[in-house]
């Protein structure tokens, strides 16, 4: 008789927990969601289940029947996630209207390195970061991410295996006080897959029109329950082929028109000692800073003094070179896959232990073209070399039958160049191999106390993640100066062979000089947490709900960077020059500690009146003490009001609070290489109205510098950082008038204001204000004083600014039956009326405000006033189809002589059929995306890949057929 009341008593908790998980999906009549209808049978169960069970949904601690105290909260289901078209999650992500620009393009033009994140209301700290969105994964902290050069600040959502998903909450409001740190922009909680028993699988595979892009992935999950006990093992995969840039006509050559011959596999050559020479018979200017010359194409170097036959002087169009063909990646390849394990047994009555495991290991890589090399003697951009009259491949010295008398060398003390395409050596190439490790333990149930139901849960986790990372095709400037230089110092070296840059290498040439530089970081996280909620005592309206809790977090991060390339060369000034083309940096490691404890209140003030429905207020308050920046208390504060049951008023005040991050802190130096234009370009004459432009030669041309145009620059960490705050408001209605079944409209207002930003102004934002203003606005600028090249752009976060933005989100949504099926409906827009970052004038005065709002003019930051996206779906007995629309909104661009000074608008549209197979036990997908195949605006901005990569998606129509089984 026991054992039959024990067994009728865990089925009671086992239907109330399922019930509760159902019942998620009732936020659908109030916040915005993604979800697919439910036909009213299905609403009807939940209602119902609904009355047995609690939930506890993101932005809050406490478990309750409803959600109506929470703020802004998108719900992504499953089948939403299946239905979507996408391939990762940070694909999906980002499609929503909120999203600013996030990691989701592992492209060449870029910092994402196969990484993927989610930027919510553009509030990244850097291009595509995602440190002011907190990343959950079933409430708790996931570990940061790694990078190509260095540990991240933020989660690379594609360290979660696919698998493991089973849905997603998106919470668009500040969540500080609820979840500490980093929820500043909002909070995205990846719900896990829950116990069940059966088998789970799917299969999907697409390609572009063009047939490149390919896609092939899949997912098979496992799981088992017993009386007491359940198994989930499930494992995906997903691989994916590289999109080139000379693919698409957008891509293929940079807007930037080329005013001046450069860099090409044939070579650029200014050699002093050739113009007018008697020897060679060479025409006056010959080979001069004016009048570099070119290799003929295909030409054999004729000895003596017929050598110069084979060189003319370079001149555009017929010497013009387009790098973004030779093989550069728009989007590049990627692998991964991943194991996810989890075991549930139930300890005793009130009390289960669950044990999860997950492994990921993501491999990725970027095509860039080869190096682009530019040595010499007193000139180009790395100085100091010599190639001697007797050089085995000088054309014009004695190895070559010239005379001795009439040999030319190019002396270190001498203002010779040579600019190549080190095409010899191949396209240079970066790679990664990431590997994601977790273990976490959970004990929760319930406790009886105060005559009621408590629930409560332990929590401990150990994360990693690590890289080992190659970039390959890199150049040797040690070995290149010992092949350059005089045979009997070659000779002396082992293994050194002569090298020859004025016509084709040999193989062994090109090894001998190649370098690859291979580096690892990784990422550490230990948390601990306790969490209990309940009803503390009963009032009119209902209970008064207390949820408080404790957790313990430690961060870790390490870097260690090439050996070789951050040691000094040999023969080249250490001061100024580096060993390789490797970008150097100093070792990253660090660490900090934190404790936390937080409580919330929901207090129902009343319900069922005559006046109005319902109204209920939540408080929270969170306090933290880090070992790096001291403590701090955040608060929240929430009303929900219902004048009527139809129509929910919300509004919501919160505090934000980011401490920095450790490589915030502790990076160090390194070398990068800046995208964006010179506001001096041309130089002081062609900007008179610039003073910052001063004593920038005549004919400078950014172009012919540092990389085809990059800007060499250096990054570092800052120590002495304080944490940035911020506040946050919003308030809207949501109503779901029960007149029109299926029909909701949210309307929210958010406003946030962020306080000591930790911050680093763009490098085209510190170009533009040295430019414009000239003085100290330059200190973070060093040119070189006879070309007017940049040499380097320093860069560092610093509490400096102000960060204010606002806007509104609306969602409609519409779902009804008719005789011939169910059809589902929704508009989901964002509007940006302002995001402003307010900077201190160095040079005193009124502050800086850079209001971004409508502008795309930066690289890799694109806001548009208005995103959106719209669904219309049909869904029948067997038969379902999906219309998707996505709006990205016009903005202004640089101004230009190729083009106007505006990024268009642009539509994406997809289009889905399914077809369900035994009452969904099978179902067979086939589907576009960009049905119409829109490629990019046009951004000047965005040159030499003339996109944002990081807004806009630019490999076209593809197609995609999905498979997926439930037994």
């Amino acid at each position: 008789m026991t054992s039959a009341i024990v067994q009728s008593d865990r089925q009671r908790r086992r239907a109330k927990f399922a019930a509760a998980a159902a019942s998620i999906s009732l936020a659908a009549l109030v916040w915005p969601t993604m979800a697919q209808a439910q036909d009213a049978e299905d609403v009807a169960a939940e209602t119902e289940a609904d009355s047995a069970g609690d939930i506890i949904v993101t932005g809050s601690r406490i478990s309750r029947k409803d959600a109506d105290s929470v703020g802004v909260l998108l719900t992504i289901t499953s089948e939403d996630i299946a239905r979507s078209g996408t391939s990762s999650i940070g694909e999906l992500l980002q499609k929503i209207p909120s999203a600013g620009v996030s990691l989701n393009s592992n492209g060449t033009q870029g910092t994402s390195y196969g990484a993927s994140s989610i930027n919510l209301r553009y509030l990244g700290g850097a291009e595509g970061s995602g440190n002011r969105v907190l990343v959950l994964v079933d409430g708790h902290r996931w570990v940061d991410g790694v990078g190509q050069r260095g540990f991240r600040d933020f989660v690379d959502l594609n360290t979660l295996p696919q698998g493991m998903i089973d849905g997603i909450e998106v919470l668009k409001d500040g969540a500080s006080a609820i979840y500490g740190a980093d929820a500043i922009a909002g909070v995205v909680n990846i719900k896990t897959v829950q116990p069940f028993d059966g088998l789970r699988g799917s299969v999907r595979a697409g390609v572009t029109s063009r047939g490149d892009g390919a896609e092939v992935g899949g997912m098979l999950t496992v799981g088992k329950t017993w009386d007491r006990a359940s198994v989930i093992l499930s494992g995906s995969y997903f691989k994916s082929r590289p999109i080139r840039t000379d693919a698409r006509e957008l891509t293929t050559l940079t807007l930037v028109p080329q005013t001046a011959v450069g860099n090409n596999p044939n070579g650029l050559f200014i050699l002093p000692g050739l113009a007018n020479n008697a020897y060679f018979g060479t025409a006056a200017g010959f080979a001069s800073s004016a009048n570099p010359i070119v290799l003929n194409n295909g030409a054999a170097i004729g000895a003596g003094n017929q050598a110069d036959n084979a060189f003319h002087v370079g001149a555009l169009p017929g010497d013009a070179y387009n790098t973004q063909a030779q093989g550069i990646y728009s989007t590049g390849p990627s692998e991964r896959y991943g194991v996810y394990g989890r075991f549930d047994y139930e300890l005793t009555e009130d009390a289960t232990i669950k044990i999860e495991g997950v492994y990921n290991r993501r491999k990725s890589n970027q095509l860039f073209s080869p190096v682009l090399l530019d040595v010499g003697g007193t000139a180009g951009t790395v100085r100091g070399f010599a190639i001697p009259n007797n050089q085995a491949f000088n054309p014009f010295g004695t190895a070559n039958g010239v005379p001795a008398a009439n040999a030319i060398g190019f002396a270190a003390n001498s203002a010779w160049r040579i600019r190549k395409v080190m095409s010899d050596v191949g396209n240079r190439n970066n790679a990664q191999d990431v590997e994601t490790f977790r273990i976490s333990v959970g004990v929760d149930g319930i406790l009886p106390i105060m005559g009621g139901e408590w629930r409560w849960d332990v929590f401990g986790s150990y994360s990693k993640n690590s890289i080992h990372t190659t970039a390959e095709n890199g150049i040797n400037y040690d070995n290149l100066f010992l092949g350059l230089g005089s045979p009997a110092t070659c000779a002396a070296n082992a293994g050194c062979v002569p090298i020859n840059l004025f016509a084709p290498m040999t193989a062994q040439q090109a090894d001998y000089i190649r370098f690859t530089s291979r580096e690892y970081n990784r990422t550490e996280l230990y948390n601990a947490a306790f969490n209990i909620t309940g009803n503390l005592f009963d009032l009119p309206a209902g209970p008064v709900a207390l949820a408080v809790g404790y957790e313990y977090r430690q961060n870790r991060g390490f870097d260690a960077p090439d050996p070789i390339v951050n040691a000094p060369p040999i023969y080249l000034n250490a001061a100024l020059y580096t060993k390789t083309t490797g970008q150097t940096r100093t070792s990253t490691v660090g660490s900090y500690d934190l404790h936390e404890a937080y409580g919330e209140l929901n207090i129902p003030i009343f319900k069922d009146q005559p006046f109005a429905q319902s109204l209920d207020v939540s408080l929270a308050a969170r306090y933290s003490d880090y070992s790096t920046v001291g403590s701090k208390t955040t608060l929240k504060a929430g009303i929900g009001y219902r004048p009527i049951e139809d129509i929910l008023l919300r509004g919501t005040y919160s505090q934000g609070f980011r401490a920095p991050s450790i490589l915030e802190l502790y990076q160090g130096a390194r070398q990068t290489s800046f995208q964006g234009t010179d506001p001096c370009n041309g130089g002081a004459t062609a900007n008179p109205s610039l003073p910052g432009c001063s004593g920038v030669p005549t004919g400078y041309n950014q172009a012919n510098f540092n990389l085809n145009g990059l800007i060499p620059g250096v990054i570092s960490g800052n120590t002495g950082l304080k944490p940035e705050t911020a506040d946050t408001f919003s308030a809207g209605i949501a109503i779901s008038p029960r007149a029109v079944r299926g029909l909701s409209l949210t309307v929210d207002y958010y406003k946030i204001k962020i306080k000591d930003a930790i911050a680093s102004q763009s490098p085209t934002q510190i170009m533009q204000l040295c430019a414009l203003r000239g003085g100290v606005f330059c200190d973070l600028i060093i040119r070189d004083a006879g070309t007017g090249a940049i040499l380097q752009l320093l860069q560092g976060a610093q509490n400096l600014n102000a960060v204010e933005t606002d806007g509104v989100d609306a969602t409609l949504r519409y779902d009804f039956n008719t005789g011939i099926g169910r059809f589902t409906t929704m508009v989901d827009a964002s509007y940006l009326n302002s995001f402003k970052t307010t900077a201190p004038n160095p040079a005193g005065g009124d502050p800086i405000i850079d209001e971004r709002a409508g502008k795309g003019d930066q690289p890799r930051s694109t806001y548009p006033r208005w995103k959106g996206q719209a669904s219309l779906g049909w869904i029948g007995d067997t038969v379902d189809m999906t219309l998707r629309a996505r709006y990205i909104g016009p903005t202004t661009d640089r101004v230009n002589a190729v083009k106007d000074d505006r990024t268009r608008s642009i539509i994406y549209t997809d289009a889905e059929i399914g077809f369900s197979i035994n009452d969904d036990a099978a179902r067979f997908n086939l589907g576009i995306n960009n049905l119409f195949d829109k490629q990019p605006p046009a951004s000047y901005a965005n040159a030499p890949i003339n996109y944002d990569i990081y807004t806009y998606d630019a490999r076209g129509r593809f197609f995609y057929a999905r498979f997926s089984v439930k037994m």
